[in-house]
Order: structure tokens, then sequence, then C-alpha cells
């Protein structure tokens, strides 16, 4: 069922005016369902202590927001999306995956996802069917479109995270070699993608990986990553010219910054100022936009252009600072990002201190290890540039689910069940 819903993340919106709601926001829905009805005829009790007191903490803060929110549809709509991502779709997976097995079939599933949308997205750049990146229609975002830029460039990082993982455990060689191939291929759309904050936390969590994985696996990983980028750069020429540009604009971001990184800082401060204003519970969840204008000062602009990929020009409005730490510290107040970053903050010390245990041994699950906290590396670190939204915010509760489950459930300590 798990992998099914799978399937429906890639699916975009129907168009600005749906409402949010995504076909994957139904699959997760069948999922959570499908939870509690195995729960009911196990007759079990699915989480364990640690497990309800992790993943349920978020919900005191969010509650609290959702009181607080300016109308109570807009408390409704924000209390059942936070709850759907953070507490609700990782519990499911959870309690759904039963042994490693399973939980390596999710990873090579989404390997087989990234792989999916990053050849969509490098035809797209190709073809100059992407969305609008510098006048021209080349931006890779895979089926996700023009309004989504972050979907693929997130689907394609997790892909990239897991082969890797994969390709340092203990697996058969021929399991190795095929993770190999995958992470290296997937650098090409992930590039394609120009998603600066993506780059930043997809090397900052491969990085993580390595260290944790050894000196001696690190360095013949560094090397191969560096010869095939200078092959597909320098060899090929692979968008050699723009990407250089995008590099260089991330040691921009204080001396001579572009507009949409001025428009980050811009909302930024705003966001900080609304904290101040409540600093204890925020403004309300959903509360971000009304108000964004009184807090923002005049140079934030008055939204993003999107066009390509399918999609006529349109004018993106600025709706969220892109930072979820500071979305949920305005929008939630102290309370709110205290508990939800102390369930995140528990969730990498239980599963790095499993992972120290796995490095023990060949049976001791440490692709698991290295799958679920480079995974969580990598969405802590985007959260400082990206925030929830579209089909690919499903997909990260997935991934919450699975780092959840290395962390705290006693099915990674243990073999595979026989099946």
């Amino acid at each position: 069922m798990l992998l099914v819903g799978l399937l429906a993340l890639p699916v975009p919106s129907s168009g600005p005016d749906s409402g949010g709601g995504t076909i994957a926001d139904a699959a997760s829905g069948l999922v959570v369902l499908w939870c509690v009805a195995h729960a009911v005829r196990t007759a079990r009790r699915p989480l364990t202590r640690t497990a309800a007191v992790v993943l349920g903490l978020p919900v005191l803060g969010i509650a609290v927001a959702a009181v607080g929110a300016s109308t109570v549809s807009a408390g409704t709509t924000g209390l059942v999306r936070y709850l759907q991502i953070f507490v609700l779709v990782p519990a499911a997976v959870l309690v759904l995956v039963r042994d490693r097995r399973d939980f390596r079939l999710v990873a090579w599933s989404l390997i087989g996802l990234a792989l999916w949308q990053g050849a969509f997205g490098v035809y797209q750049y190709v073809t100059g069917t992407g969305a609008t990146y510098m006048g021209a229609d080349i931006r890779a975002v895979g089926t996700f479109g023009a309004s989504d830029v972050m979907g693929m460039a997130t689907v394609v990082s997790y892909g990239v995270v897991c082969a890797l993982a994969l390709a340092l455990g203990p697996a058969a060689p021929k399991q190795r070699q095929a993770a190999v191939i995958c992470a290296l291929l997937l650098i090409v759309p992930l590039a394609l993608s120009f998603s600066r904050g993506a780059w930043i936390a997809t090397a900052v969590a491969c990085g993580a990986q390595l260290a944790f994985a050894g000196v001696r696996r690190a360095l013949k990983v560094l090397a191969a990553v560096t010869a095939a980028a200078v092959v597909l750069v320098g060899g090929f020429g692979i968008g050699t010219a723009m990407l250089q540009e995008r590099i260089t604009s991330i040691t921009q971001v204080a001396d001579a910054p572009d507009q949409s990184i001025t428009d980050r800082y811009t909302m930024w401060a705003a966001a900080v100022d609304m904290w101040r204003d409540k600093p204890l519970t925020g403004v309300g969840l959903k509360a971000f936009p009304d108000h964004r204008d009184s807090h923002a000062s005049v140079a934030l602009s008055s939204g993003s252009d999107t066009g390509g990929a399918g999609a006529e020009f349109r004018r993106q409005p600025l709706l969220s600072p892109h930072n979820m730490y500071l979305l949920v510290l305005s929008e939630q107040g102290l309370l709110g990002l205290c508990a939800l970053a102390g369930s995140w903050l528990a969730c990498l010390v239980l599963g790095l201190r499993r992972l120290v245990h796995a490095r023990g041994g060949p049976g001791s699950g440490l692709d698991c290890a290295l799958v679920a906290c480079g995974l969580l590396v990598w969405q802590l670190v985007d959260f400082a540039y990206a925030d929830i939204g579209g089909p690919s915010t499903v997909l990260m509760a997935v991934v919450l689910g699975l780092v959840a489950w290395w962390a705290l459930s006693r099915r990674a300590l243990e073999g595979e069940v026989p099946r």
C-alpha cells in the first residue's frame, strides 16, 4: 500500500485554484487508513511509548497555533496539513514497514522515482520544454510543473542520498554497483534543476554519510564523483555557463544578491518580526500571508515569475518565508518550534546512536542507518531554504516516516521477518 501511494506523488495539483489538495494527499490519507485498519486487525499497540511521545510532540504547538488562527477555516486547514505531514503519515510508515527488507524496498522505490523524474527533467532541459529560467524554458522540473520547481529537485535529492547510502552499505557487490550508477546518473538532473538549496542540502547530507561510513570509502566515492563531474560538465559541457553562474550566485548572498535572495531575506525578517509580536504562540496557522505586508520592507517584490513546462506565464505570490524554521516560529511561536524541532532532534540523536551500533557488523543494517540519517540531515538543511507545499511535501512525510522507523522502531534492530 505504501508503494502504491508513492506512485501518486509526482502528480501535480489541477491548478493554482484547486485549494492545494492533490492526488498525493488522497493517497497519503489511504495509507493512514490502511495503517489504522492494520492496527485494529492485529490488535497490537502500533507504537512504542517513546515513538508515541516523539511523533506526538509536535501536536502541542500545532493545536495551540490552530486555536490562534485568524479564521476557523485557516486553523482547521493548517491543523490537518501539519498533522498529516509531521504526525500521521510518518507514524503510518513506521507501522507499515515490517523489517529492513521493506525499508530497502522503499529506498529503492525512491531511487526509481528519482530516476524517472530525473530522466524527464533532462529531457525538458534538452528539448527546451522545462520551466522558465533566465528567459529560456530549460529548468528541469519533471512532472511537478512550473508551480512546484522544487518538486523534482527534492525527489532527485532523496534518490541521490538513498543511492549513496545503499552503495556504502554491506549489500552484494552488484547491488552496490547499481546504487553507485544511480547516484552518478542522478547528479545530472539535480544540477539541471538549478536549485541552490537542494545542491547545498545534498552536498551536506552526502558528506555526512561518507563521514559515517569511514574515511577510506569517503575518499573513493569523492574521487568517483569528481571524475563524473569533470566528464559531464567539462567534457560534455552540460549546462556549463548557466550552472557556473548559478553556483557563483551562492557566494553572492550578501554581496550583490539577486532579487530572489533579496525577497527571501525580506521574508525572513518579516517572519522574525511576526514572532516578536507573539513570541510564545505565534500569529496562528496559515497566517503568514495575512501579516506579511505589515512586517515586510519595501524591498519585497510582488511575487516570483513562473512559466514553461506546459504552463502560462504567471506571477506567483510569496506566501511563505521559504524557511521552515522561520515559518513555524512566526506562525506557532517558540512553543511550536521547540516541539517540532525537538521531535526532529530526538529522531536524529536516536538514529545516530543506532548508526554507531550498526557499524559493528555486516548484518546490523548499516545501509538502512545511512539512508535514514542521510535523509534527515538533508531535510534539516533544506528546511533553511524551503518549507512545506506541493506534492513533494507528502514524499517528505514518507521520508520522515523512514527516519522515524530507524530511530524509534524495535524492528529496525531485528533481522528480516520470514515471508
